[in-house]
């Protein structure tokens, strides 16, 4: 079935199309869920394939100074893009910005592959990052079109199942391929899956119906989002690494980014047309609905950057054997995905399932605090596995909570919104957990007595490693080891336990059973 434009609606009819929502068979929400699998895919096993053949790249290209921009580049372009993809969907469908996206992705793969510099490959992970933006916020606006919200939590564990493989195979496929072929074919391999992607993607897509509705597009907006998204994400990414916290660099970029977020307010409060719409601020589920995501996130990615850091640091496990060690973590994400949208699907309601996911989270990183060199392997695995079901709780089911708020001319936009703020969660949450880890490090060092250069890129203090500091001092630094990683766990804690005020007075919404 073709998409068929209907004729432009008088404004007085902004509501109307909600009552129109068009009912799918389940042979055409497979159709459609198949081909935003692999959409989804091609973007989540992009994010950490790469990780592995990073020494390699450096190596080959000899760009050892700017490594950290293989993914910064792809982070700064996604974030910004997002919402704008999110706006531009609900102007002119989900098919239409969808191909496109997958297009720009394989195409930037393929210049990744064949970069004979490191500028090269930064440009090309940019152009990356621009598609994967639209593969992320279309399949998830695509799955908003054509199931309703009290049946979307299931799809979305199919859609956090297929992340957490990515998540899982991804160091591993990237290793095996560096080690064997090269690192090139990690984004040569997007090719094939990305032809699939496209194919299944335009068969299934061409079923939604399009309402084109006159818009304007705003690009004052869309500036000035892109200005303060770059400047935060920079103060985030240079903080503390590139320049100090302190220096005339990071200051500045932080008051220019504070200084761009107001402006964007005002402007998008002005603007007839906005690419942020705030009518869906407004609306206290969805307000704190993103903020409630957000905080998730960045509790997520504080636990991702801090487990494997602690078994190679702490356990003197190798880079490929701590990646292997989190596999609990990350399945067990995949699995309180699965489980809260089955759940979701039988309550109809989602904001109990979200305080539950939440505790278990709190509950998860507080035990995390307590765990040392000494912890028994099984103890420290079933702290992970808490975690990450209640994590995996959460994400999905604030989605559903967002698109179930929002009227239906804006689910392009919310989603697109949810989106953006959850990697600008993340990027706090990596970030804020690095700096306390290092903070606290430095100061339980100081404390310890010990007056040799010691620093984390390079200690393994873990019983029976190797190391050149003598006994009482490789002691001290242990203890300071362990101490740094309990204050970075307390402090995801206290990122989940925000999340978790978020939902005092929420409104617990039925989810819809129509599109």
């Amino acid at each position: 079935m073709d998409a068929v434009p209907s004729s432009l609606p008088d404004a007085t009819d902004a509501h109307s199309d909600q009552d129109a929502a068009p009912v799918f068979t389940h042979e055409q929400i497979r159709r459609v869920v198949v081909g935003i699998l692999l959409c989804i895919l091609l973007a989540a096993i992009d994010q950490t394939v790469v990780v592995p053949a990073v020494p390699s790249i450096a190596a080959d290209l000899n760009g050892f100074s700017h490594l950290s921009w293989i993914v910064t580049a792809y982070l700064l372009t996604s974030t910004v893009a997002t919402p704008i993809y999110g706006k531009l969907s609900d102007i002119y469908g989900r098919r239409a910005l969808l191909l496109p996206a997958i297009v720009l992705f394989v195409v930037a793969s393929v210049l990744c592959g064949f970069a004979q510099s490191l500028m090269q490959l930064i440009v090309a992970r940019a152009l990356q990052g621009l598609g994967g933006a639209g593969l992320m916020a279309m399949s998830q606006a695509a799955i908003a079109d054509v199931v309703s919200p009290r049946e979307r939590g299931r799809y979305q564990g199919y859609m956090a199942g297929t992340w957490g493989v990515a998540s899982v195979a991804g160091p591993i496929l990237g290793g095996w391929m560096t080690d064997y072929l090269s690192w090139r074919w990690i984004f040569w391999i997007n090719l094939p899956i990305g032809i699939a992607a496209y194919l299944l993607s335009n068969s299934a897509l061409k079923m939604l119906i399009t309402k084109k509705r006159p818009a304007r597009i705003d690009y004052v907006g869309s500036a000035l989002l892109t200005g303060f998204t770059t400047a935060a994400l920079l103060v985030m990414s240079w903080g503390g690494s590139e320049y100090g916290w302190t220096s005339p660099v990071i200051l500045g970029l932080a008051a220019g980014s504070l200084a761009l977020l107001a402006l964007l307010v005002m402007q998008e409060r002005a603007n007839a047309d906005p690419l942020l719409p705030p009518r869906l601020f407004a609306n206290g589920v969805f307000s704190r609905g993103v903020l409630i995501a957000a905080l998730n996130s960045g509790a997520m990615f504080g636990a991702t950057f801090l487990l494997p850091l602690f078994f190679q640091l702490v356990r003197g496990a190798d880079a490929s054997l701590s990646g292997t060690l989190i596999v609990p973590y990350l399945g067990a994400n995949c699995i309180g995905a699965f489980t809260g949208g089955q759940i979701a699907r039988k309550l109809g309601r989602v904001k109990g399932l979200i305080q539950l996911g939440i505790i278990a989270t709190i509950a998860g990183f507080a035990m995390l605090a307590t765990i040392d060199a000494a912890t028994p392997p099984l103890i420290s695995t079933l702290y992970m596995l808490v975690v990450g079901l209640g994590i995996g709780v959460v994400m999905p089911c604030s989605l559903v909570m967002i698109q179930n708020a929002a009227e239906r001319r804006d689910v392009g936009s919310a989603t697109g919104a949810f989106l953006f703020l959850r990697s600008m969660g993340s990027a706090v949450g990596s970030t804020l957990t690095g700096v306390v880890l290092a903070g606290q490090f430095a100061a339980g060092v100081a404390q310890g007595g010990i007056t040799i250069p010691v620093d984390l890129g390079s200690l393994r203090v873990a019983p029976g490693a190797t190391t050149t500091l003598d006994a009482a001092t490789q002691a001290a630094a242990h203890a300071a080891l362990a101490g740094a990683f309990h204050a970075a766990y307390a402090i995801c804690a206290v990122l989940a336990a925000l999340a978790l005020l978020c939902t005092w007075r929420l409104d617990d919404q039925p989810l819809r059973t129509t599109g």
